[in-house]
């Protein structure tokens, strides 16, 4: 029987899963679908059963319902657990239904060549910044620093996953030319005005990676701030191509191109 995946969420129109995994199946030659599936308020519970009655082999998870579907798995992998949150769900060959997380190591992977010592700055203490915190100590990472509007939250966060340290803006400006890596997960990335940006870029140190995990627009205001400085930065189109591939491993058992998917894609967005 030809197997089928899926992504749900609402909206999901947008959803670029869809034309990435069918064009990862169609080049590894196999014989499967990937469809989306807008599934309402209200509609969860529904869909779930609808997805495994139909023999749906597993399917993708997106706003709004990454922590509403937790109820509905058999069990989560660690990563879900910790996160609180699933982006993938993986059927067994046993028929169970397990969800994992795979944003955060999607990004790191889409970061390339970095080093277990290098020291990270992350911006911002949501639910996006706790999933990447995770990957990156599961990983072996050993300095990690959150710097959040809200310093609370930042300790919050740094204390439930027992890993970083919770700083200010201010403290995260003062202390920029320390850091390897900048990771920008908030919504303030966003605004056109450089000053109303989470923190000021000058006095970062040649050769920092930075990074939004926003892809449209495939520069933000936070990325192109960032360019007036001779550092390395990264959208978040690798992070959205890489934790798909790991779903598509999950699923298939293999591993699919993710660099030429980033170029197509990035064409695709007009970049």
């Amino acid at each position: 029987m030809k197997k089928w995946f899926a992504v749900i969420g609402n909206p999901i129109a947008h959803s670029l899963s869809p034309y990435m995994h069918d064009a990862w199946l169609q080049e590894q030659n196999i014989n499967a679908s990937y469809i989306p599936i807008h599934v309402k308020e209200g509609k969860l519970k529904d869909a779930i059963e609808g997805l495994k009655l139909l023999g749906c082999s597993g399917w993708n998870v997106t706003v709004p319902y990454k922590e509403a579907i937790i109820p509905f798995l058999d069990r989560l992998d660690e990563s879900a657990a910790k996160i609180g949150a699933v982006n993938t769900v993986v059927k067994t060959d046993e028929g169970e239904f397990v969800g994992y997380n795979t944003d955060g190591l999607g990004f790191i992977r889409s970061l390339g060549e970095t080093d277990h010592s290098n020291n990270i700055l992350m911006l911002g203490a949501g639910g996006a910044a706790r999933g990447i915190i995770f990957a990156f100590k599961q990983l072996g990472y050993k300095n990690l620093s959150v710097a959040n509007r809200t310093l609370e939250n930042a300790k919050k966060l740094v204390d439930e996953l027992q890993f970083g340290q919770a700083i200010t803006y201010l403290e995260a400006e003062e202390q920029l030319q320390s850091f390897d890596v900048v990771v920008q997960t908030t919504p303030l990335g966003m605004k056109s005005n450089s000053k109303e940006l989470p923190i000021q870029l000058k006095g970062i140190k040649e050769y920092t990676i930075v990074a939004d995990i926003v892809y449209n627009p495939l520069v933000t205001p936070f990325l192109e701030e960032a360019e007036k400085y001779n550092v390395r930065t990264i959208n978040g189109l690798g992070m959205l191509v890489h934790q798909g591939a790991l779903a598509f491993s999950y699923w298939n058992g293999s591993y699919p191109n993710t660099d030429n998917m980033i170029q197509r894609l990035t064409e695709q967005l007009g970049g």
